[in-house]
């Protein structure tokens, strides 16, 4: 398995093509092999060389304990692609990993030339406040729920209506879903629920420069595409692009969609 010394932290990851680097970051808990199911062979297919990272606290990475940052997890990102990529690249986030990504942008924007913000926000708001507390508080309590009922919550959290109403792919989804069953006992994760937009970022983002896609889903509950809309707004000269039928997970659910969105951007397709 290759490893990478991002500074502070080893971590894993994985590569796949040739060409321009873009480095895909995951969201909370996730592995860095959920971009290696459609978006790494849609990049590689284009040319490109597609990293994917297992962020602190997701093993094989190194672990992470209690308060843990976001900057710690932006110099985590900014270690790996000075070492991985050897400067500026394209960058991709999902959910907590395109919070990495857009504080990045601010951060170390000589690291950036384009970036894609997938399923993100640039402010809290009463319901992203009250869903990370109670995910916290399950995990402070070790709370473990019974795995079918785990899968049937996440579902309704995280796919849009569309997929719910088909019998044979929510089927599929819920198996997943109770295989991979949360450990709340997992100190990874737990410290990973911290990483959250938790005061108003949208003023600090109208200092990026590097080139950014916004990129929601309409039936997104936890990220909703009005926030992802602020956050385009915000960020100067930002493309926003909103992916019909698509839930927090819509880079997995409408991929295909996803993908041309991505590579339109980095072609330099103004549609």
């Amino acid at each position: 398995m290759p490893f990478v010394n991002a500074g502070a932290v080893t971590l894993h990851y994985e590569e796949a093509g040739s060409g321009d680097a873009v480095v895909l970051v995951p969201g909370t808990g996730a592995a860095g092999r959920t971009w290696r199911l459609h978006q790494v062979p849609a990049l590689v297919a284009a040319g490109y060389r597609a990293i994917t990272v297992d962020n602190r606290g997701v093993p094989p990475s190194d672990p992470a304990g209690p308060g843990l940052t976001v900057a710690d997890l932006v110099a985590d990102t900014a270690g790996l692609v000075e070492r991985l990529a050897g400067g500026p690249c394209r960058l991709v986030g999902s959910s907590m990993g395109a919070h990495i990504v857009q504080e990045l942008l601010l951060t170390r924007p000589d690291l950036a030339t384009q970036a894609v913000l997938m399923a993100s926000r640039g402010r809290p708001d009463a319901f992203s406040r009250a869903l990370a507390a109670a995910e916290q508080s399950l995990h402070d309590q070790r709370v473990q729920l019974p795995a079918c009922y785990d899968a049937a919550m996440r579902a309704m959290q995280n796919l849009s209506p569309r997929t719910l109403q088909d019998e044979q792919a929510v089927q599929d989804w819920l198996d997943i879903f109770e295989m991979s069953a949360p450990d709340v006992t997992d100190p990874g994760v737990r410290a990973q629920l911290d990483v959250d937009v938790r005061s108003d970022r949208l003023g600090a983002y109208r200092r990026i420069t590097t080139p950014t896609l916004v990129l929601s889903f309409a039936d997104d509950l936890v990220a909703p595409a009005a926030r992802g809309r602020e956050l385009a707004a915000a960020i100067p000269g930002a493309r926003y692009t909103e992916i019909r039928d698509a839930g927090h997970y819509g880079y997995l659910e409408q991929p295909e969609a996803v993908n041309a969105a991505m590579l339109r951007f980095f072609a330099g397709d103004p549609r």
